[in-house]
Protein backbone atom coordinates (compact mmCIF):
# COMPACT_ATOMS: atom_id res chain seq x y z
CA UNK A 1 0.00 0.00 0.00
CA UNK A 2 2.56 2.24 0.89
CA UNK A 3 4.08 2.48 -2.94
CA UNK A 4 0.63 3.16 -4.12
CA UNK A 5 0.08 5.98 -0.93
CA UNK A 6 3.96 6.93 -2.93
CA UNK A 7 2.56 7.16 -5.98
CA UNK A 8 -0.50 9.19 -6.11
CA UNK A 9 1.35 11.50 -3.68
CA UNK A 10 3.54 12.02 -6.46
CA UNK A 11 1.56 12.68 -8.72
CA UNK A 12 -0.87 15.21 -6.65
CA UNK A 13 2.63 17.17 -5.71
CA UNK A 14 4.11 17.09 -9.42
CA UNK A 15 0.42 18.84 -10.42
CA UNK A 16 0.52 21.78 -7.71
CA UNK A 17 1.43 24.43 -8.68
CA UNK A 18 3.02 26.46 -5.14
CA UNK A 19 1.92 29.63 -4.73
CA UNK A 20 5.37 31.48 -3.61
CA UNK A 21 9.40 30.14 -3.33
CA UNK A 22 7.91 29.24 0.57
CA UNK A 23 5.70 26.57 -0.36
CA UNK A 24 7.87 25.66 -3.81
CA UNK A 25 10.97 24.21 -1.12
CA UNK A 26 7.45 22.55 1.35
CA UNK A 27 6.67 20.46 -1.60
CA UNK A 28 10.31 19.52 -3.22
CA UNK A 29 10.96 18.38 0.77
CA UNK A 30 7.76 16.15 0.66
CA UNK A 31 8.54 14.59 -3.06
CA UNK A 32 12.84 13.82 -1.29
CA UNK A 33 10.49 12.11 1.95
CA UNK A 34 9.12 10.08 -0.33
CA UNK A 35 12.19 8.51 -1.61
CA UNK A 36 13.75 7.99 2.02
CA UNK A 37 13.57 4.65 3.89
CA UNK A 38 10.79 3.60 5.53
CA UNK A 39 7.00 4.65 5.50
CA UNK A 40 6.76 8.23 5.38
CA UNK A 41 3.31 7.64 6.14
CA UNK A 42 3.66 6.06 9.58
CA UNK A 43 4.00 8.18 12.02
CA UNK A 44 6.28 6.80 13.72
CA UNK A 45 8.55 7.57 10.95
CA UNK A 46 10.68 10.46 12.73
CA UNK A 47 13.57 10.99 10.83
CA UNK A 48 12.75 13.68 9.11
CA UNK A 49 9.07 13.41 9.93
CA UNK A 50 6.52 12.09 8.54
CA UNK A 51 3.41 12.90 5.92
CA UNK A 52 -0.06 14.45 7.32
CA UNK A 53 -3.06 15.35 5.82
CA UNK A 54 -5.43 18.17 6.22
CA UNK A 55 -9.05 19.58 4.79
CA UNK A 56 -9.91 23.31 4.34
CA UNK A 57 -13.40 23.10 4.11
CA UNK A 58 -15.51 26.16 2.13
CA UNK A 59 -18.83 26.81 3.04
CA UNK A 60 -21.97 26.14 1.10
CA UNK A 61 -21.87 29.88 -0.34
CA UNK A 62 -18.01 30.05 -0.51
CA UNK A 63 -17.52 32.87 1.43
CA UNK A 64 -16.45 30.77 4.91
CA UNK A 65 -14.17 28.23 6.08
CA UNK A 66 -14.80 25.98 8.81
CA UNK A 67 -11.73 26.10 11.50
CA UNK A 68 -11.36 24.10 14.40
CA UNK A 69 -9.73 25.25 17.99
CA UNK A 70 -7.18 22.64 18.08
CA UNK A 71 -7.23 21.19 21.49
CA UNK A 72 -3.49 20.66 22.04
CA UNK A 73 -1.91 24.17 19.84
CA UNK A 74 -5.03 26.02 21.06
CA UNK A 75 -5.16 27.72 17.55
CA UNK A 76 -7.97 27.79 14.84
CA UNK A 77 -6.94 25.31 11.93
CA UNK A 78 -8.26 23.18 9.95
CA UNK A 79 -9.23 19.69 10.15
CA UNK A 80 -6.19 17.63 10.12
CA UNK A 81 -3.71 15.03 11.15
CA UNK A 82 -1.71 11.73 10.81
CA UNK A 83 -2.35 9.10 7.91
CA UNK A 84 -3.57 6.23 9.41
CA UNK A 85 -3.10 2.91 8.40
CA UNK A 86 -5.79 1.86 6.96
CA UNK A 87 -6.16 5.28 4.53
CA UNK A 88 -5.89 4.50 1.22
CA UNK A 89 -4.08 7.72 0.20
CA UNK A 90 -3.56 10.91 1.75
CA UNK A 91 -7.28 12.20 0.40
CA UNK A 92 -8.76 9.46 1.67
CA UNK A 93 -6.97 10.31 5.47
CA UNK A 94 -8.38 14.02 5.00
CA UNK A 95 -11.64 13.06 4.40
CA UNK A 96 -11.44 10.38 7.83
CA UNK A 97 -9.75 13.24 9.59
CA UNK A 98 -12.55 15.82 8.78
CA UNK A 99 -15.16 12.85 9.55
CA UNK A 100 -13.41 12.57 12.74
CA UNK A 101 -12.78 15.90 13.48
CA UNK A 102 -15.98 18.25 12.68
CA UNK A 103 -18.35 15.17 11.74
CA UNK A 104 -19.13 15.27 8.05
CA UNK A 105 -18.61 12.63 5.55
CA UNK A 106 -19.04 12.59 1.39
CA UNK A 107 -17.63 16.03 1.05
CA UNK A 108 -16.77 16.94 -2.41
CA UNK A 109 -13.28 18.55 -3.82
CA UNK A 110 -13.96 22.28 -4.73
CA UNK A 111 -14.33 22.78 -8.50
CA UNK A 112 -11.41 25.49 -7.46
CA UNK A 113 -8.92 23.13 -7.59
CA UNK A 114 -8.14 20.16 -8.98
CA UNK A 115 -5.97 18.45 -6.36
CA UNK A 116 -4.12 20.17 -2.89
CA UNK A 117 -4.12 23.34 -2.42
CA UNK A 118 -1.67 23.93 -0.26
CA UNK A 119 1.30 22.04 1.12
CA UNK A 120 3.06 22.83 4.22
CA UNK A 121 6.20 21.36 6.00
CA UNK A 122 6.73 22.55 10.08
CA UNK A 123 8.52 21.17 13.32
CA UNK A 124 6.89 19.38 15.91
CA UNK A 125 8.72 20.18 19.26
CA UNK A 126 9.13 16.63 21.41
CA UNK A 127 6.23 14.95 23.27
CA UNK A 128 6.06 12.06 25.18
CA UNK A 129 7.79 9.43 23.53
CA UNK A 130 8.11 11.54 20.21
CA UNK A 131 11.22 13.34 19.17
CA UNK A 132 11.40 16.86 17.11
CA UNK A 133 10.00 15.93 14.05
CA UNK A 134 8.33 17.50 11.10
CA UNK A 135 5.02 17.25 9.57
CA UNK A 136 4.97 17.20 5.84
CA UNK A 137 1.27 18.69 5.35
CA UNK A 138 -0.55 18.46 1.99
CA UNK A 139 -4.02 20.04 2.05
CA UNK A 140 -7.03 19.55 0.09
CA UNK A 141 -9.90 22.00 -0.25
CA UNK A 142 -13.44 20.60 0.15
CA UNK A 143 -16.67 22.47 -0.11
CA UNK A 144 -19.60 21.73 2.45
CA UNK A 145 -23.01 20.72 1.31
CA UNK A 146 -24.75 21.96 4.20
CA UNK A 147 -23.65 24.18 7.43
CA UNK A 148 -24.51 21.82 10.15
CA UNK A 149 -20.98 20.45 11.68
CA UNK A 150 -19.92 18.96 15.48
CA UNK A 151 -16.94 19.63 16.95
CA UNK A 152 -15.25 16.15 18.09
CA UNK A 153 -11.67 14.39 18.27
CA UNK A 154 -8.89 17.33 18.60
CA UNK A 155 -11.34 20.04 17.86
CA UNK A 156 -12.44 21.64 21.30
CA UNK A 157 -14.71 24.22 19.00
CA UNK A 158 -15.48 24.57 15.14
CA UNK A 159 -16.77 27.69 13.40
CA UNK A 160 -17.32 29.06 10.10
CA UNK A 161 -15.34 32.19 9.39
CA UNK A 162 -15.67 34.30 6.68
CA UNK A 163 -11.95 34.21 4.97
CA UNK A 164 -11.61 37.92 5.42
CA UNK A 165 -11.58 37.62 8.76
CA UNK A 166 -9.56 34.34 9.50
CA UNK A 167 -6.07 37.09 9.94
CA UNK A 168 -8.42 38.29 13.01
CA UNK A 169 -7.89 35.02 15.04
CA UNK A 170 -5.20 33.42 17.33
CA UNK A 171 -3.99 31.06 13.65
CA UNK A 172 -1.05 30.75 11.73
CA UNK A 173 0.93 32.04 8.33
CA UNK A 174 0.42 28.48 6.78
CA UNK A 175 -3.41 28.89 6.97
CA UNK A 176 -2.96 32.41 6.17
CA UNK A 177 -1.22 31.56 2.93
CA UNK A 178 -3.92 28.85 1.71
CA UNK A 179 -7.09 31.46 2.77
CA UNK A 180 -5.03 34.04 0.17
CA UNK A 181 -4.77 31.53 -2.39
CA UNK A 182 -8.13 30.53 -1.85
CA UNK A 183 -9.60 34.17 -2.50
CA UNK A 184 -7.36 34.67 -5.64
CA UNK A 185 -8.78 30.87 -6.60
CA UNK A 186 -12.07 32.66 -6.15
CA UNK A 187 -11.30 36.18 -8.22
CA UNK A 188 -9.78 34.17 -11.10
Amino acid sequence: MTTDRRDHLRTLLRQHQPMDDLERAHRDAVLDLLDVPGDPFSRDHFAPGHVTASAFVLSPDGASLLLILHGKLHRWLQPGGHVDATDVDVLAAARREVHEEVGLLDLPLSPLTAGLIDVDVHVIPARKADPDHRHFDVRFLFQARDWQFNAGSDAHAGRWVPLAEVGLLESDASVLRAVAKLQRLQQA
